[in-house]
């Protein structure tokens, strides 16, 4: 089973840091959120609350995921860093395959774009982008960046997006990974026929189980099973033998978590979360 730390709740100028800390510890990977503004005047319901209410506020900081990934990557050497997730259908597919490829590039292929189509219709309006269809703008978006990612002359002709023979440069090495994040039919399979992993947040184990199975399934009716896939989520459990054990039966594999909120605390300063994180390191992944 492999670990990944989630950096939301600590400053954004210590997250370099704590990747080195990520690092030593034992830690695969670094998970870094997405907002692009938090409007004043909120209509827009959060999915994965009973109330709608989201679960962060106003003053917490958001930084662009690909300069702080960009960053964190120059501090450390073989750390992974995904985005969870980032809002794909909020931005134009040239510009997120240039941040993207040019990161993998300069990371040495050491990130993966996790995705999903965004739920805050008033960031959909201030970016000047169609809330609407969406979900069908995401797929095609993923077809076009990994098309720009192969390097030389290559061209689309789509519903959305129609282009000529054009070059992005730098170009990966190697494919950048995309995972699907979200929990509906619709995300699974998405996942399943286009993703290279799924993404989940906070669940209790009977419901992450019960996700896992309907992936899977979603991947038997995709004819994708055969397929490598990354299965990355947040057990509302402490990651004891059995229950990596049982996560691991049904395709998990990574622990989505953080060091710090497993601690019941939400803004550690950047000596205590480091000591978080290297005492987590020491009793569940070296152990």
């Amino acid at each position: 089973m492999k670990f990944a730390q989630a950096m939301i709740g600590a400053q954004p100028t210590d997250w370099n840091r704590i990747a080195v800390a990520c690092e030593e510890a034992g830690f695969d990977s670094v998970a870094v959120s997405d907002h692009m503004v938090f409007p004043g005047t909120l209509d827009s319901k959060y999915p994965y609350t009973p109330d709608g209410t989201p679960l962060f506020s106003p003053d917490e900081d958001w930084p662009d995921p690909w300069v702080a990934i960009a960053s964190m990557a120059a501090s450390t050497t073989t750390l992974r860093f995904f985005t969870n997730v980032f809002i794909l259908p909020l931005r134009n597919p040239f510009v997120v395959a240039k941040a993207v490829g040019t990161a993998a590039v300069m990371s040495g292929n050491r990130v993966s774009l996790g995705i999903g189509a965004g739920w805050m219709a008033e960031e959909f309006r201030l970016a000047e982008q169609p809330f609407a269809k969406r979900g069908k703008r995401l797929d095609e978006m993923v077809d076009v960046m990994r098309t720009l990612w192969k390097g030389g002359m290559v061209e689309h002709h789509g519903e959305f997006y129609d282009f000529d023979p054009v070059e992005m440069r730098p170009a990966p090495t190697a494919d950048v990974p995309v995972l699907v994040g979200g929990h509906s039919d619709v995300a699974f399979r998405r996942a399943a026929k286009l993703g290279d992993g799924w993404i989940g947040v906070h669940y209790p184990v009977e419901e992450l189980l019960a996700h896992c199975e309907s992936l899977q399934q979603a991947r038997e009716d995709a004819g994708t099973a055969d397929r490598p896939f990354e299965i990355i989520a947040s057990p509302l459990a402490v990651p004891s033998t059995d229950l990596v054990e049982q996560l691991e039966s049904v395709g998990v594999t990574t622990i989505l978590t953080s060091a710090w909120m497993a601690q019941g605390l939400t803004a550690p300063d950047v000596d205590r979360a480091c000591e978080m994180i290297r005492t987590y390191g020491e009793r569940f992944i070296r152990a």
